[in-house]
C-alpha cells in the first residue's frame, strides 16, 4: 500500500471514531439552546462535557498511535502511552487497565505498535472486561504482549487477516491499526503473535529486534 493510500484509509477511519462524540456535542448544543429549564440544562451541559472529553480523548490517542509522537524523538515515554489508552478505554470504569510496563520511554514505532495493538485489543471488548498491557526490552529488542480478557470477545475477522497478513487487494478503513502494526514488525524484522483459541480471552505480541 502506498503512503497516500494509507493517509486515505487513515482518514476514514479517524473520521469515522470522530463523528459520534463531536456528532453528540453538536446535538447538546442544539438542545442547550432550545431548553429553558435549568435541570435540562445542567443535564445539557454535563452530557457536553462528556462528549467533549471523549473527543479530546481520542485525538490524545490518535496522535500517539497514528502520528508523529514525540516530534524528532527517538524516545517516546511510556506514561503518554498510558494516559492515551487509559483515557480512551478506563474513563467509564468498563474496561479495566491493567500496566505492567516499566521501561520509562520506548521507541516510537514499539510505541505505536502497543497502542495500535492495544486499540484492536480493546475494542474487542464488546461487552467490557480486563486490558493487560505489558512491554519489556531485551538485547536491544522490545516484546510487547495485550491481553484482553471479557464475557464476549468479538476480534473482526479483517484485521485478524490484515494482522496475520494474509489480507489481498484492498484495506477496509477500520483495519488502518492492523496493517499499521503488520507494517511496522516487518519493517523491525519482528514478529506478530495472535491467540484467540480460549474463549474469553484474546492475546496479541509483538516480538521486535530492534
Amino acid at each position: 500500500m502506498k503512503s497516500h493510500e494509507f493517509a486515505s484509509l487513515l482518514c476514514s477511519r479517524l473520521c469515522h471514531d470522530l463523528l459520534s462524540p463531536i456528532g453528540a456535542l453538536n446535538n447538546g448544543i442544539e438542545l442547550l439552546s432550545d431548553e429553558s429549564d435549568p435541570e435540562m440544562r445542567a443535564r445539557c451541559l454535563d452530557l457536553l462535557g462528556e462528549s467533549a472529553r471523549a473527543s479530546a480523548n481520542k485525538l490524545k490517542f490518535f496522535r500517539l498511535a497514528f502520528g508523529a509522537a514525540g516530534g524528532f524523538a527517538e524516545e517516546v515515554d511510556t506514561r503518554d502511552a498510558r494516559g492515551a489508552i487509559e483515557g480512551l478505554f478506563g474513563g467509564d470504569g468498563r474496561i479495566q487497565i491493567g500496566w505492567m510496563i516499566e521501561e520509562p520511554t520506548m521507541s516510537k514505532a514499539a510505541l505505536k505498535i502497543l497502542l495500535n495493538l492495544s486499540l484492536i485489543a480493546g475494542d474487542a471488548l464488546v461487552r467490557g472486561g480486563r486490558l493487560d498491557i505489558g512491554a519489556e526490552r531485551h538485547d536491544g529488542g522490545t516484546d510487547i504482549v495485550i491481553r484482553a480478557e471479557g464475557t464476549r470477545i468479538i476480534l473482526d475477522p479483517e484485521l485478524k487477516r490484515v494482522l496475520n497478513g494474509e489480507n489481498e487487494g484492498e484495506v477496509a478503513p477500520r483495519a488502518a491499526a492492523a496493517w499499521l502494526v503488520r507494517s511496522l514488525i516487518e519493517e523491525g524484522g519482528g514478529q506478530l503473535q495472535l491467540m484467540d483459541e480460549d474463549e474469553g480471552v484474546l492475546m496479541l505480541g509483538a516480538a521486535l529486534r530492534r
